[in-house]
């Protein structure tokens, strides 16, 4: 692909993208949005890459949407482009892979919205979250807000508009880990690695499945997680992984 907002390295079957935008702060204008549609829709049909990681550096993640773009809308003509920002955050939700979101900076209204279609997220510790739609007279997104940090915290998140440091964010559960400043992407690209190194079906299916548990009954959920554990107990690939860890117990 054609790529001038985002740049792209693959490695150990792990897909690197970065925002690159740092004139703008990577905000998020309709072009930025398009090439994470487009590029997020090809690397979850891309069979060497097991793993994503989505950032925007060391130094910021996103500032959100373009404002002097947003500023030119109208009610009466907003509709492409809210279709658009919701088509990229689907690619990036409903992406075959893992993707895993490295923080290094703020992320904010519409940037707190790409870390938020992210499975895991990590942050260095100059990285601040905050859901400021309401500050902008806009609603934000809830869903899968919620689901992460349970529905009373969301609202907070949404309703204050309050911006939180990466501790507070780590606190909440909303971030996994935080990292030293300078040493994120270093210590999220080892920490994809390895997970990459791992059955590519098996991640896949693990991401559906946190995704369609939620939705479920608890026995409806017991009987899908049986029905996928039997889907890969006794394969080769389960075979081969259980001789190795065999192996290296004897030593």
């Amino acid at each position: 692909m054609d790529l001038k907002y985002l740049k792209l390295s693959i490695e150990n079957k792990v897909a690197l993208v970065t925002l690159h935008r740092p004139d703008k702060r990577n905000a998020l204008s309709p072009e930025v949005l398009g090439e994470i549609e487009a590029l997020f829709t090809q690397l979850g049909e891309n069979k060497e890459v097991n793993v994503i990681v989505f950032t925007g550096g060391e130094q910021y993640f996103s500032a959100g949407f373009d404002l002097n773009f947003v500023r030119t809308l109208e009610k009466v003509s907003n509709e492409d482009f809210t279709a658009l920002f919701h088509r990229a955050y689907r690619a990036m939700m409903f992406c075959t892979q893992p993707v895993i979101a490295a923080v290094g900076g703020p992320a904010i209204a519409g940037g707190f919205d790409l870390s938020l279609m992210c499975d895991i997220r990590y942050a260095s510790e100059r990285a601040k979250f905050g859901q400021r739609e309401i500050v902008l007279s806009l609603t934000p997104v809830m869903d899968p807000l919620w689901r992460i940090i349970g529905l009373g915290r969301a609202l907070e998140v949404a309703l204050t508009g309050r911006i939180y440091d990466a501790h507070e964010a780590e606190h909440m559960g909303y971030v996994s880990k935080v990292f030293p400043e300078g040493k994120l992407l270093d210590s999220v690209m080892e920490i994809a690695k390895t997970m990459a190194s791992y059955d590519r079906e098996v991640l896949h299916e693990t991401k559906q499945l946190a995704q369609n548990v939620v939705n479920q009954d608890l026995d409806g959920a017991m009987r899908l997680q049986e029905w996928l554990f039997r889907s890969f107990i006794g394969s080769e690939d389960n075979h081969k992984r259980v001789d190795a860890l065999l192996e290296s117990l004897k030593k």
